[in-house]
């Protein structure tokens, strides 16, 4: 399999996944401006869509959107129990909390990013993640991860997308349950080794 991935972005999620199940995986760096990848091939011939992540299946298909990408990967493994059954209960609530994360904190931050955003709309998003932020840190207050006891697929995403709340200045002190959260995720050894491969723009 290849995973196309920028550094430090939600492809950093999958990324984890895979090195937390041992998979076996080839990254490829693609370029966000130009839409090559480091080999030189035209990123938009893979991915019509033109960003990542994009999974490339041995079959030569390809996987993309970042919550099917992650259960997919975990599918690959259900011994590893980075998520549920499928069809059970508990699945239902992985994909509840991997929607939520990708509707309210995902997109929200798209625009924080964009130079050309007026102050009014950056001032207006800061308030959306600080709110949803608010809910999440209530829930790490009760449980070590999102779901319960157990890591799964929705700690990699919020914590790949948390991280970029330091590229927009948006400060997280009120939420001491989430901060604790990205220094607990940040130490397990399948970040590290992301970490390292994707630097330095993701260290």
């Amino acid at each position: 399999m290849k995973l196309y991935y920028i550094p430090s972005a939600c492809s950093f999620s999958p990324h984890i996944i895979a090195n937390e199940l041992g998979l076996p995986i080839e990254l490829v760096k693609v370029d966000s401006k130009t839409k090559r990848t480091e080999h030189g091939e035209d990123f938009l011939a893979i991915n019509p869509k033109g960003y990542v992540p994009a999974l490339q299946l041995d079959d030569g298909s390809v996987l993309t959107e970042g919550p099917a990408v992650v259960q997919y990967l975990a599918d690959l493994k259900p011994e590893a129990q980075l998520a549920p059954a499928n069809g059970s209960m508990a699945r239902y609530r992985l994909q509840e909390m991997l929607g939520y994360i990708n509707s309210e904190l995902h997109q929200s931050y798209m625009p924080l990013f964009n130079p050309e955003t007026s102050d009014g709309v950056r001032t207006e998003r800061m308030a959306h993640l600080r709110k949803h932020y608010g809910l999440i840190d209530a829930t790490l207050g009760r449980t070590p991860f999102l779901l319960g006891e157990q890591f799964s697929i929705t700690d990699a995403y919020l914590f790949v997308v948390t991280r970029w709340s330091a590229f927009v200045k948006l400060d997280l002190s009120p939420f001491p349950n989430l901060q604790a959260f990205q220094e607990r995720i940040a130490a397990r050894h399948a970040v590290q080794a992301a970490m390292r491969r994707e630097q330095p723009a993701a260290a």
